[in-house]
């Protein structure tokens, strides 16, 4: 079992201790929410059926690669990923030059969680249809994967196109790990089919079993193995009989927030890892 941290529940002021902390202590990854702007006016649901968006639009947004390279240079083992970040709200080059540069610097740590994104009106405010983002995901994670593969490089899509380009320096291990996030059927359906991992939100043991179920039948309807995708998801995490249970329901990783306020971040991992990790 991975465990991993997420820069989401904390002031940003201690995002850098917590970070150095987990390094330290064994973590395996840690991951920063992403947005590239936050409308006055929020329109659209992370979760269905929720009353009002999950964040206000003050909430401080950090461009991902850049703040995450900042932390590669002060750690040494921890991987560095995004959960998730808005691809297709840019254009190919911009996302795979960020994720490039960051696995590079990293020495090979980075993971980009991508989305189709919630927000509808984030993606008007670039003056995009939202409708769109989905199709735009899908066709950006194959031109990334080739910018980061192939000598050359020449695409014409439905939403990008251009003539042969070059495109260097390549990620340290070959293309740089593609998570999926999202629980729609599409978001499944992505991951299944083009993912390295699916992301999840939060999950109870039974509707976590429920996703992995069906993502192994779609992972069967497109020919891959069940072994070709990490599942990650957040959830409860009281015992040791809690870890067992998560690899049981076929979880490979379980992101983890222990502490309850900010200021008792670090604190907190170290003393998770006391129970958990160092087991």
């Amino acid at each position: 079992m991975r465990f991993g941290i997420t820069f989401g529940r904390l002031n940003p002021r201690v995002w850098l201790d917590a970070v150095v902390a987990a390094d330290e202590r064994g973590f395996e990854s840690a991951w920063l929410p992403e947005h590239l702007v936050f409308p006055v006016t929020m329109t659209g649901q992370l979760i269905p059926g929720e009353e009002h968006p999950p964040v206000p639009p003050s909430t401080p947004v950090y461009d991902a690669a850049a703040y995450l390279s900042f932390v590669a240079a002060r750690t040494e083992r921890i991987r560095l990923g995004t959960f998730v970040y808005l691809l297709a709200i840019r254009h190919p080059f911009v996302a795979a030059r960020a994720f490039a540069t960051l696995d590079v610097v990293s020495g090979g740590r980075a993971i980009a969680g991508v989305g189709a994104g919630w927000l509808r009106s984030e993606w008007e405010a670039v003056g995009l249809d939202p409708s769109s983002r989905g199709a735009r995901l899908d066709e950006s994670i194959d031109v990334c994967r080739r910018l980061w593969t192939d000598e050359v490089i020449e695409h014409h899509g439905v939403h990008f196109s251009f003539d042969p380009v070059m495109f260097e320096p390549k990620p340290v291990h070959g293309p740089v790990p593609i998570h999926v996030g999202g629980e729609s059927p599409r978001a499944l359906r992505r991951a299944a089919r083009s993912g390295d991992g699916w992301l999840g939100m939060a999950h109870t043991f039974e509707s976590a079993s429920e996703r992995v179920t069906t993502l192994h039948r779609l992972l069967d309807d497109a020919g891959r193995s069940r072994d070709d995708l990490e599942i990650t998801v957040t959830g409860p995490l009281q015992s040791a009989a809690d870890v067992d249970r998560w690899h049981d329901v076929g979880v490979d990783r379980i992101i983890v927030n222990p502490w309850r306020r900010s200021s008792e971040a670090v604190e907190a991992i170290h003393r998770f890892a006391d129970e958990f990790i160092e087991r």
